[in-house]
């Protein structure tokens, strides 16, 4: 059975990065992006625009590349008091922390892509995140 994967395709450059690694291994590759509410939301505008450009600049992986899919997370721009949620400026913390760390937002987006994942058949979820 050749294996399907989806990418957590923000639109920004880790994401594309880890995009490309997807459809360079894996039969079918599709893509979930998250829209929460966050400043940099000019990524999601991004999307579509690198879905299109990797299909025409790369043929390829044209037909590997899959739907795409766009969630609502608006309830985690509700909860977190961020300076990636919130018009706020961007410093670091008394933690260490840049103000735009919004906890738990990765474990959510993996859980949410796992879900999506199962319903579509696909067995691999890509994620390239911040250390941070």
């Amino acid at each position: 059975m050749e294996r399907k994967a989806l990418v957590l395709f923000s639109g920004g450059q880790d994401s594309a990065t880890c995009l490309a690694w997807a459809l360079d291994r894996y039969a079918q590759v599709e893509t979930v992006g998250f829209h929460y509410g966050q400043r940099h939301a000019v990524e999601l505008d991004c999307r579509k625009v690198v879905l299109e450009r990797l299909k025409a600049e790369f043929p390829a992986w044209a037909p590997r590349l899959g739907a795409d899919h766009m969630l609502d997370l608006a309830l985690l721009g509700q909860v977190s008091d961020t300076a990636l949620t919130q018009d706020r400026e961007i410093q670091f913390a008394a933690s260490g922390l840049p103000t735009t760390f919004v906890p738990g937002r990765n474990l959510l987006f993996f859980t949410f892509a796992a879900a999506v994942a199962y319903r579509r058949g696909l067995s691999v979820l890509v994620g390239g995140m911040c250390e941070t």
